[in-house]
């Protein structure tokens, strides 16, 4: 506990030094569908087109068992931060808690049927976390936070990228000459955090799913004009590239070429990535359900892709909560679209080995509503935890009666669970060595996979397949 709370202090303390060094969304480096290609033309193309750094850092890692139960991640963020007491650590005030909420006891949880009713038919294969508890309660600092892993207002928090550029990079050695997917993608998500110092091509590849499919991966033209261009240019290119004093270098630059074209005219591409309106109806028809059909789809693929992250926005509810566009609209939404995404990949044996986490960024207030019939923002909230061997139909920790703290930690370290500690549970799940320190950073202080992994601060929920 005194190393959280010397953690919490220094945090306080840079952020009011240096507030600015919070980086904004927009600044953040990605892959889109429109300059994927140009990236690969300029060189600096993603390393899920070609395993490993430009040179091999100095590494230090302490030897762990991880879990290794999974082969991929779905990260859902509920970006403006869901009521926590209103939806998975359910919280039933008389006159308050509407009775459309149809409060019910499944597997001894006590859970909102009348608002997810088809997540809680599923509720055997989910695990709720009750015991998180966010460090800050500033919007974009804690979306940032959640998906780095760390304090973004620290020394290395504008240089620290995202969990699945980590992923990619990690994964990068086990991809196959076939597959031409990137490994990290993110639906609905163009706020997602870059790569920070790691090569742009471990970015997110981001995509808003649509039935007209993946764009910009054919050519106006037509394709054999296409095609004549690209023999044209290895009849240029090759005489040269053979000469290059750069040598392997180039050869490299020249594989970037052709597996990025891979994507271009590839059927494969265009099955994964579009989709009928009958295939989405299961879904709910919504962004995100688009965006969990598209997420089943391209692991189906087997295409190289290991990490997708999905956001669902809108759950910033200061006033009128329970307002039919309000929690009800946001959380059938979900409802739908998550409860199928499960169905799915249990149905094509996806399941066991992906790992799906979902939280937002903080809590909401607990108790009565605000005069706005709304509730502010709260440290005390909620994640979520399916597949990859997770066992399910339970809750790991508890809250007070309010939900406002936590009662119960509920696992080894007898604390509250934090991002840092998710972080940690999604690298041991996919047998990534979480106390891994790389050598490369820009700042020559080491990139801890996991901060103050070292000294054991944070580390995997391991209860969750206990």
């Amino acid at each position: 506990m005194k190393n959280l709370t010397n953690e919490q202090v220094r945090f306080e303390r840079e952020f009011q030094r240096n507030p600015h060094s919070v980086r904004s969304f927009s600044e953040k480096l990605h892959l889109s569908r429109r300059n994927f290609l140009n990236m690969a033309a300029a060189g600096v193309t993603a390393s899920w087109l070609a395993p490993g750094m430009s040179a091999a850092p100095v590494i230090k890692s302490t030897p762990v068992t991880t879990k290794n139960k999974a082969k991929n991640v779905i990260f859902i963020l509920l970006t403006g931060a869901p009521s926590h007491t209103d939806t998975f650590d359910l919280k039933v005030l008389d006159g308050i808690t509407p009775s459309t909420f149809n409060p019910a006891t499944i597997n001894g949880l006590n859970f909102p049927t009348g608002l997810m009713p088809k997540l809680a038919a599923v509720a055997k294969d989910f695990t709720i976390v009750r015991s998180m508890r966010a460090w800050a309660l500033v919007h974009s600092l804690s979306q940032t936070w959640n998906q780095i892993g760390r304090n973004p207002a620290g020394v290395l928090g504008n240089v620290s990228p995202n969990i699945g550029s980590v992923v990619a990079l990690e994964m990068a050695s086990r991809r196959t000459p076939s597959q031409v997917f990137p490994s990290f993608l993110a639906l609905n998500a163009n706020a997602a955090a870059g790569p920070g110092y790691m090569p742009a091509g471990f970015s997110p590849f981001k995509v808003t799913p649509s039935t007209a499919g993946l764009r910009n991966t054919t050519n106006s033209d037509g394709q054999t004009r296409f095609e004549q261009r690209w023999d044209f240019l290895h009849h240029l290119d090759d005489p040269l590239r053979k000469a290059d004093p750069r040598g392997e270098t180039v050869e490299d630059l020249d594989q970037f070429y052709t597996q990025a074209k891979g994507l271009t005219y590839n059927p494969v591409v265009a099955k994964a990535f579009s989709f009928t309106a009958g295939e989405a109806a299961p879904y709910g028809s919504t962004g995100f359900g688009n965006a969990c059909l598209l997420a089943k789809q391209a692991l189906a693929a087997n295409q190289g892709t290991r990490y997708i992250e999905i956001m669902l926005g809108g759950w910033d509810m200061h006033q009128n909560i329970y307002a039919a566009n309000q929690l009800p609209n946001l959380t059938n939404t979900l409802d739908k679209g998550l409860s199928q995404l499960i169905t799915d990949l249990k149905a094509n044996g996806l399941f066991d080995e992906t790992l799906i986490v979902m939280c937002g960024e903080f809590g909401r207030t607990t108790g009565r509503l605000t005069g706005a019939n709304g509730r502010d923002h709260h440290p005390q909230q909620f994640a979520l935890f399916a597949g990859a061997g997770v066992k399910g139909g339970r809750a790991i920790g508890a809250t007070d009666a309010s939900g406002s703290n936590t009662a119960d930690p509920g696992w080894s370290r007898n604390r509250d669970i934090k991002p840092e500690d998710i972080e940690a549970t999604i690298y041991s799940a996919l047998g990534i060595n979480w106390t891994t320190i790389r050598y490369d950073d820009p700042l020559g202080r080491g990139y801890y996979y996991v901060p103050n992994s070292d000294t054991d601060v944070y580390g995997p929920i391991n209860e969750l397949w206990a």
